[in-house]
């Protein structure tokens, strides 16, 4: 098990095939917050007989603290799954005030390894709490049980640097950054990215190196934003088209893919390269357009041409490129024009 020194929020890492065998006869008491496949893949593996399973109902606040409220009592959370079962876990941790371990069953999202929990409260999303997993579990055989599309969909959450420092610089130019401005932290950022490009065919592919490139990316990314007590390299416009979007339609999306719709679109929106994005996207094997979503046509036009009321309405979304953007009816058709939608 490899300790991690730095601010990387991971305390311990534990990487390999197999590598999650037996690790419940290690954790006194605990219980385990997951969902129905992840917990099918994983439960005669750990080697130890939970208190409680708790299943993700959904990612809603007050859901959350009644489930909390209902555990027994135990010494660890043992998080396994994707994105909600990491966050339910590290809430979970939290608030009782206990070890975490977490154990990614798909790369989806950064959540494994970021601090605070992705919680909703009426369908919008906050970030509430600090826990750190220890150790974090990479099991690269119990990863690959899950559809390929949804390891590569950790990409996004990565490949958001491209759009989010974008934003970072845009706001220093207009004179509205809200933390002091760091070129080095973009640089080294932006080297995330260079890193994900050189390892494509492996990511696409989810060997193990590719796996480990989207776990190194985010454990780097986090060496980057804590010690700066923000995300601004990596969350920008493309998020709330992310955040517009799951509120006017009010049900979740796999993270990865949706951030990599909002990608595409706000890298078109900034003028950053956006056909070179939109290649790496569909190289890698990052689904992103709106018909591996359901995102009809109608209702993404309204969520762009609504983007910058929704950005102005809300305190707490940093200045992006969308602030002085005019999304007119006439740039929606054209910047959507080659998407695919279901027919």
């Amino acid at each position: 098990m490899l300790e991690l020194s730095g601010e990387t929020n991971v305390r311990s890492l534990r990487t390999g095939r197999g590598c999650l065998y037996g690790i419940g006869r290690e954790l006194g008491r605990f219980v385990v917050t997951t969902m129905e496949i992840p917990w099918q893949v994983t439960r005669d593996l750990i080697g130890a007989t939970p208190e409680a399973v708790i299943m993700v109902e959904n990612m809603e606040l007050d859901v959350i603290e009644r489930q909390i409220a209902e555990a027994p009592a135990c010494d660890t959370v043992l998080a396994i799954g994707g994105g909600q079962a990491i966050d339910l876990g590290k809430y979970f941790s939290w608030k009782r005030r206990i070890r975490l371990v977490t154990v990614p069953t798909i790369l989806s999202v950064d959540a494994f390894t970021t601090p605070a929990a992705g919680i909703r409260q009426g369908h919008r999303v906050v970030y509430l709490g600090s826990a750190t997993p220890d150790p974090l579990v990479i099991d690269y055989d119990v990863i690959r049980t899950a559809p390929p599309d949804l390891n590569i969909a950790g990409v996004g959450d990565l490949l958001s640097i491209h759009t989010a420092s974008f934003d970072w610089e845009f706001a220093e130019r207009a004179g509205h950054s809200e933390y002091p401005f760091s070129p080095e932290a973009i640089v080294a950022a932006r080297s995330i990215v260079t890193m994900l490009e050189e390892k494509a065919s492996d990511i696409r592919a989810c060997t193990d190196a590719g796996l480990q490139a989207i776990v190194d990316g985010c454990i780097k990314l986090n060496t980057i934003c804590l010690p700066a007590g923000h995300f601004r390299v990596e969350e920008g416009s493309e998020h709330y088209l992310f955040y517009e979007l799951e509120e006017r339609l009010q049900r979740p999306f796999t993270h990865g893919h949706i951030v990599g719709l909002g990608i595409r679109l706000m890298s078109r929106l900034q003028g950053n390269r956006a056909d070179e994005v939109a290649q790496f996207m569909d190289e890698v094997g990052l689904r992103h357009q709106p018909a591996d979503m359901a995102i009809s046509r109608a209702d993404l036009t309204a969520s762009l041409l609504n983007l910058r009321s929704y950005v102005e309405s809300r305190s707490d979304l940093w200045y992006t490129a969308v602030n002085q953007s005019r999304i007119t009816p006439e740039w929606v058709a054209e910047a959507i024009a080659d998407l695919h939608f279901e027919s």
